[in-house]
């Protein structure tokens, strides 16, 4: 087929906003492999003193990830996190995902990974069944420096120093009938509420997140965010988001525009979090937290009905293909667009469990097709996000109507360079971009990478684990200030200017 076009100006006096570095975080959950085998195995090779996988530590530093949200997702909803910490740790069923909890990680291993990673610690608390007073001892556990009895007792347990946690979930999609503690939004509201009054009656520094709708086609999303605030607004810094996007039976063009279903997701909670800030005329703005977000194929979903009781047993662990990778990068160019309100973001999970690094046991590590978006994404997508509005040769699809075959968006560094996050959602035609970049002061192409593969399906694998990675994109030129490249079918685009 002939080739497709698109056309772009970039001027660095349209903005969108900051960029906020908790925009790349991850998440580790209790669930399958992703702590046990995955972050965490004392017998691997390439184990800290601390038990932490070496070569995993490796792959997060080259990944990017800024902010880590622990311990669930659902699994938070049943968890005692005293179970966790000290030198007694009861083994326990987890309702949510049907295994046995260990409890030889807990609370203060986490907090030494994140030492080892340099990441940012997002602590997520049981608002499912249990409550506020729970929630207060946790923090004055983590937060306060001694003196009390919490305080001490995390003395006791080796850690001196407060852990010092600023973000906390308030709980984990509890409008979901899934979830352990499942409530009504006007049930969720109050206890939350509750929960962020006693909070920061504790440590008045916090910054909360309270629970929006686990994804925006449930049949509550709107008014439950609408609910929820009613009780938490004046409580609360931030209103979560989930979504989690798959191809379904083989409608391609649509999977490859699930990005335009995030940014329905993003715009309709904005409008209700701004319309009960001028109900109750509120000076503050809330922000956004998407703390859930991936592809994950959830119809090839492997819990079983009758629950087995294993310990870390292989769940959720997704062989990401080109087409995969090229969505989720699609998905980080609708986060940076909407910098302004979302100002936090978790891929979901970090290790194993639908998630960008895969391992064995007792053997190697390695980086999915997804991995690639995002360590460009939080290694070049740092400074303000300028306003991109491209015109693009379109395509239908059977999801989302028409749309742009580009989705792009572009981000000038405190250097004054602009890098251009371009994915060419076509399957089978090339797409020649232009992009002026007059107003920036471009001078040369200071690199150029794409992440394309002629089999669509092609992933990495512990056999084949460099099978699919960046290249250098050729025919990139500048001239005059104007961009020209031609991007492949199916790809994920860098393209530095200086």
């Amino acid at each position: 087929m002939s080739g497709a076009r698109a056309e772009l100006t970039i001027d660095p006096a349209f903005e969108v906003g900051e960029v906020n570095p908790r925009l790349f975080g991850s998440f580790v959950e209790h669930l399958g492999r992703c702590v046990y085998s995955g972050i965490y195995e004392p017998d691997h090779p390439t184990a800290t003193p601390d038990g932490l996988r070496g070569d995993v530590l490796a792959l997060i530093a080259e990944l990017g990830v800024t902010l880590v949200r622990y311990p669930g997702g659902n699994f938070v909803s049943g968890y005692r996190w005293e179970d966790g910490v000290g030198e007694h740790r009861p083994r326990r069923l987890d309702p949510a995902w049907s295994t046995v909890e260990t409890n030889e990680f807990g609370l203060n291993e986490f907090m030494r990974f994140t030492g080892a990673t340099g990441v940012e610690p997002m602590m997520a608390i049981n608002l499912g069944t249990r409550g506020p007073q729970e929630a207060r001892e946790l923090l004055e556990y983590c937060n306060h420096p001694g003196g009390t009895a919490w305080s001490d007792w995390r003395r006791s347990h080796g850690a001196p120093d407060p852990h010092g946690i600023s973000l906390w979930c308030l709980g984990n999609e509890l409008d979901g009938p899934w979830q352990m503690g499942h409530k009504t939004a006007e049930e969720y509201g109050r206890v939350a509420a509750e929960a962020a009054r006693v909070m920061r009656m504790t440590d008045p520094s916090v910054r909360l997140v309270a629970c929006g709708s686990s994804n925006s086609g449930m049949p509550t999303f709107g008014a439950w965010e609408a609910t929820v605030l009613e009780h938490t607004y004046r409580h609360v810094d931030y209103v979560s988001c989930h979504a989690y996007y798959e191809e379904i039976d083989g409608d391609v063009d649509s999977f490859l525009a699930s990005a335009q279903d995030m940014e329905h997701f993003i715009d309709s909670v904005v409008a209700t979090c701004d319309h009960v800030r001028a109900k109750h005329r509120h000076d503050k703005r809330i922000q956004l937290s998407f703390d859930e977000w991936n592809v994950w194929y959830r119809r090839l979903r492997d819990v079983d009905a009758e629950p087995k009781w294993e310990v870390a047993p292989r769940l959720l662990e997704d062989n990401y293909t080109l087409t995969d990778a090229v969505v989720v990068g699609s998905l980080l160019v609708t986060l940076l667009r909407h910098c302004d309100r979302v100002s936090a973001a978790c891929l979901a999970q970090l290790v194993n469990v639908i998630a960008p690094i895969m391992t064995e046991p007792g053997g190697p590590a390695w980086r999915q097709t997804s991995f690639y978006p995002f360590a460009d994404a939080a290694r070049h997508g740092r400074g303000r996000v300028l306003r991109v509005e491209p015109r693009s040769s379109r395509q239908d699809t059977a999801q989302y109507g028409t749309v742009d075959l580009l989705h792009s968006t572009a981000v000038r560094g405190e250097d004054g360079a602009v890098t251009l996050f371009a994915v060419n959602r076509s399957t089978d035609r090339s797409l020649e971009l232009t992009a002026n970049l007059r107003a920036t002061g471009a001078r040369r192409v200071a690199g150029a990478t794409t992440l394309t593969d002629r089999d669509r399906h092609a992933r990495n694998t512990r056999e084949q684990p460099g099978r699919v990675q960046p290249r250098a994109l050729d025919e990139v030129v500048l001239e005059d200030g104007v961009v020209t490249a031609v991007l492949p079918p199916l790809s994920w685009n860098v393209i530095r200017i200086a």
